[in-house]
């Protein structure tokens, strides 16, 4: 008999399906429990103390109470706290990224995904080195720093030895004044031992979607394959960690399953990861389930629409206070903007998900894995945050100094991590500017450098990058970092 146990290695005992049903109906008992609700908000909410800011974060069980409540001044209320809790952690700064997708072959048959072996008509392709490195120059030409590779899950044309080949060719391409300073990397559950090699090869995060914790969903949506077994799945983060990988990216597909039960679940996994190993996600991301070659999102049956899908990412960002949170191109400009505030600290920007999609020069769609909702240049997308006030970040430098895990973990929990990335976002920003923007965008750019580095709390710190900045725009040096 299962039980419930965050300490468990057990999928069945850390995602449990019977304490996700209790919680589901503790939290719709007490939906309009005032003193129950206000008593979450306060612990949830930022507190200055002597060493820093520090949030406490709810349990999986006190956030989903949150997010069933449905009392008008208590969910602004929500809102009003994410949004603290993003500036007292994350202050305004919001890390720029971008998919390469590397090969689209695939031997499972995932029912939301165009890729599934079935699909006979969708192109199929595999990128060869040569062609790596040219997606790599385009997306160097653009001004990324930050790569998130994808494939699918095939033993011949992806198995790890190319995954770690492409790896290796895109860190070696340094175009004009453009490099990629990490590798994030979003394949199929893997081995210890595979883990262990993707951790040798230099990568950020490891990233793996759950897709749904609903175990009896999972099978019916993944009849057959290597990622049909539930478990296996589940457990990769616990692999991924052994395997020396210490930020490892969790995130469910909404729309598969009901969003209250995949909430739960998503919060209970970061729990487990806490438990076990000292750290909880490094990311989290909340895609929804969209169009694509042969998949229609009106057959499945638990979408969620745009305010309840915004409530859901606040009651994340109360919950896992330190935790980066991402949302793709995927979702609109219009939805993107309105969920800044709300905890979003990463998002996508000029994003083609097809295979070889940057070296085209009209977007190509019969490869795509989504259907791209914001379809904006990268300069669009600069320009548009510092219009609405944020600071795109290309800023990579933690990874690259060892800030990863438990001790990126413990400098966010005590707010001495805004002394580094505060300057970093200014100063890779700059990069972008001198290098890659529009002069409209560098004029707004530049205005916003210079209003943003007084904001630098520590008086060195703040002399130091202002002189950094003078010289990434009067000289070719790049690449400062604290």
């Amino acid at each position: 008999m299962f039980r419930y146990d965050p300490k468990s290695l057990k999928a069945d005992e850390f995602i449990h399906d019977g304490e996700i049903l209790d919680t589901l109906a503790y939290a719709e008992a007490n939906k309009r429990n005032v003193e129950l609700i206000d008593s979450l908000l306060e612990k949830a909410r930022p507190k200055k103390t002597e060493n820093g800011t520090v949030c406490a974060g709810l349990t999986h069980r006190e956030a989903s109470v949150l997010l069933a409540c449905d009392l008008p001044d208590k969910i602004q209320e929500i809102y009003r706290i994410a949004k603290e809790i993003k500036l007292a952690f994350y202050g305004n700064r919001i890390v720029m990224f971008a998919p390469l997708y590397l090969s689209n072959y695939c031997v499972n048959s995932c029912v939301y995904c165009p890729y599934h072996m079935q699909n006979k008509h969708i192109a199929r392709k595999k990128l060869t080195q040569e062609e790596v490195r040219a997606e790599v120059i385009a997306l160097q030409d653009m001004g990324h720093k930050r790569l998130a590779i994808e494939a699918g899950e095939h033993p011949v044309y992806s198995p790890i030895e190319y995954i770690l080949e492409c790896i290796k060719t895109i860190y070696s391409v340094n175009h004009k004044n453009g490099a990629i300073r990490r590798v994030n990397v979003n394949i199929a559950a893997t081995t210890v031992e595979n883990y262990r090699k993707l951790k040798e090869a230099g990568i950020g995060t490891y990233i793996l979607f759950q897709e749904t914790y609903h175990k009896e969903s999972y099978l019916q949506l993944h009849p057959a394959g290597p990622k049909h077994d539930y478990n296996y799945h589940t457990e990769a983060m616990d692999r991924a960690m052994e395997g020396g990988i210490d930020d490892v990216g969790l995130g469910v597909l909404f729309g598969l399953e009901t969003y209250k039960y995949e909430f739960a679940g998503l919060l209970m996994h970061a729990e487990h990861l806490e438990a076990v190993h000292g750290v909880g996600p490094h990311t989290i991301s909340v895609p929804r389930v969209k169009r694509a070659d042969d998949i229609d999102p009106d057959v499945f049956d638990n979408s969620i629409p745009d305010e309840m899908f915004e409530k859901i990412i606040a009651c994340i960002r109360l919950a896992v206070p330190y935790t980066g949170m991402i949302i793709s191109t995927r979702e609109s400009e219009e939805l993107r903007g309105r969920v800044l505030d709300m905890g979003i600290s990463q998002i996508s920007g000029a994003s083609r998900t097809s295979v070889g999609g940057y070296t085209e020069e009209e977007r190509p769609h019969d490869s795509e894995q989504f259907d791209v909702s914001d379809q904006r240049t990268l300069d669009e997308v600069v320009r548009w945050l510092m219009e609405c006030g944020h600071i795109p970040s290309f800023c990579t430098a933690c990874y690259r100094e060892g800030r990863t895990g438990d001790r990126f973990m413990s400098l966010c929990k005590t707010g001495q991590i805004q002394n580094c990335c505060h300057p970093n976002a200014l100063m890779t920003l700059t990069e972008y500017l001198v290098d890659y923007a529009s002069e409209e965008t560098k004029e707004l750019g530049f205005k916003l450098i210079e209003q943003e580095l007084q904001k630098i709390p520590n008086e060195k710190a703040r002399a130091i990058a202002a002189q950094n900045v003078e010289d990434i725009k009067n000289s070719n040096r790049r690449d400062f970092r604290f």
